[in-house]
């Protein structure tokens, strides 16, 4: 078995977080990579008006995200007890949690999601408001997403407990792979090239949930040869263990909430920005900006907010944290410092960003180079927000970071633009302007919570399977 880390509890700071974070922060720009070649191809390759194939996608993915970003929080339980086990170098329960959680997950993925995903689709489009030209191309992409996405959310759960292990290396070996293999299938499928048809958005799809099923593969080998910190279970059993599955929901169901009232906030904006005069340029605008361009920012937030959450677990599961709090400030600082560069080059450089999207007509070039200025200021806001977030859900205090999202994401970003639509006064960049106020109130709130105490000393523990004549170290 791999050696637990030493420094991720001990030693300096910056290096702890460091050795954390930039595997993750590489791993989320690779993983992003794939969307931009997709977009980029669709863009040039697939005739649409106003840019209706990349909208299709950008409205799909964002409904999709619903499920996934639920889904996957879940897995934060998971995380939180992973890390805590591996700051205490517990195998043992670090092995029962990940089998239990994988078991479920292959359960709720094949029997749940996928059939009421692929039969609630059309009306999930409808919702969102998207025009005839938009649900041609996105309806077979969710379809396929809900489908035959169960590898893509094993990869999310197998990454996040490989990383709160103190492992981010190998997930971001996987992703790289995962990320070639979903390139190189989308982009034969989307152009047609040689003996390959030409599948169009359709392609994008297909590259999304095939190229997942060989990491996870190899995932798995991994894990039973003994190559890395977590262990295979101790014996296979296809009964649940409850005892471990409901603390892993009761820590990550407030996190699943979060994501899904995120999200939703997410579809509502594209159902705002649908009611608009130009509305399928504008949704493009917001897919090729918010979507792909902003991921700048929030791919490295994104990884700091995953490495935060991760020194801070195993710092209290070594007893100390204090240290992690020093970490996890240091996560969000990081973060706002990468944003504020990206924002300066979005403020300064627009064209150059929408030039690899071919989105030089109008309106569409004028609603994206609003939205990237706004977004210069926005991304700091998010970007530090996260990373004191990471810590914050490291510890198992996910209520807190869920509340916050509903008072930002719904009560201030829906209901500003709420009002706005009443009084007949919403436009793209009153629609931008009600995401800055977002994120600026989110990380207000956020670290309001962070200077407290309480939440870096909350106790979760699973039932022990040890029996009373096993010694502590078997």
């Amino acid at each position: 078995m791999k050696a637990f880390d030493k420094e991720i509890v001990s030693g300096n700071i910056f290096r702890s977080v460091w050795k954390q974070a930039w595997p993750l922060v590489v791993l989320n720009l690779v993983n992003g990579s794939h969307g931009f070649v997709s977009h980029i191809l669709v863009g040039h390759f697939v005739a649409a008006e106003n840019n209706a194939a990349n909208a299709a996608i950008g409205v799909a993915w964002q409904v999709f995200m619903v499920i996934v970003v639920f889904v996957a929080s879940l897995f934060q339980g998971t995380n939180v007890l992973v890390a805590r086990y591996a700051g205490q170098e517990d195998r043992r329960n670090m092995g029962r949690v990940f089998y239990q959680t994988f078991l479920c997950s292959i359960f709720v993925l094949c029997c749940v999601v996928g059939p009421v995903g692929y039969l609630i689709s059309p009306a999930l489009l409808n919702f969102v408001r998207a025009d005839v030209n938009v649900q041609h191309h996105a309806l077979p992409y969710i379809r396929i997403l809900f489908a035959c996405g169960a590898p893509l959310f094993l990869m999310f759960m197998i990454t996040g407990a490989f990383q709160a292990s103190g492992d981010p290396k190998t997930p971001l070996k996987l992703g790289i792979l995962t990320t070639l293999l979903n390139i190189l299938i989308s982009s034969v499928l989307i152009t047609g090239v040689g003996p390959f048809p030409k599948l169009g958005v359709t392609g994008a799809a297909l590259g999304i949930v095939v190229a997942p099923l060989v990491s996870v593969a190899i995932a798995i080998s991994l894990i039973l040869r003994k190559k890395t910190h977590i262990p295979p279970p101790e014996r296979f059993s296809l009964i649940p263990d409850f005892s471990v599955i409901r603390v892993v929901v009761r820590v990550g169901i407030p996190t699943g909430i979060q994501g899904v009232l995120l999200n939703i906030a997410g579809v509502f904006l594209l159902k705002y920005i649908g009611s608009l005069e130009h509305s399928s340029a504008a949704q493009a605008a917001y897919t090729i900006c918010y979507t792909q361009l902003f991921s700048l920012v929030t791919w490295t937030a994104f990884g700091l907010r995953a490495a935060a959450g991760t020194v801070m677990g195993q710092n209290i599961g070594a007893g100390d944290p204090a240290r992690g709090k020093r970490a996890v400030a240091l996560a969000g600082c990081l973060g706002a410092v990468w944003a504020s560069i990206i924002g300066l080059m979005f403020w300064l450089f627009p064209d150059v960003f929408l030039s690899a999207f071919n989105a030089f007509h109008e309106p569409v070039a004028t609603y994206a180079r609003s939205l990237l200025h706004y977004l210069s200021f926005s991304g700091v806001c998010l970007a530090a927000a996260l990373g004191l977030t990471g810590g914050i859900q490291g510890s198992g205090y996910t209520t807190i970071p869920m509340y916050i999202a509903f008072l930002t994401q719904i009560v201030i970003l829906l209901g500003l633009c709420a009002i706005f639509s009443a009084f007949d006064a919403l436009t793209a960049e009153r629609v931008w302007m009600c995401i800055l106020i977002s994120h600026a109130s989110r990380l207000a709130l956020t670290y309001a919570v962070f200077r407290t105490e309480k939440w870096a000393h909350i106790r979760i523990e699973i039932e022990d399977i040890r029996t009373p004549q096993e010694p502590e170290g078997v």
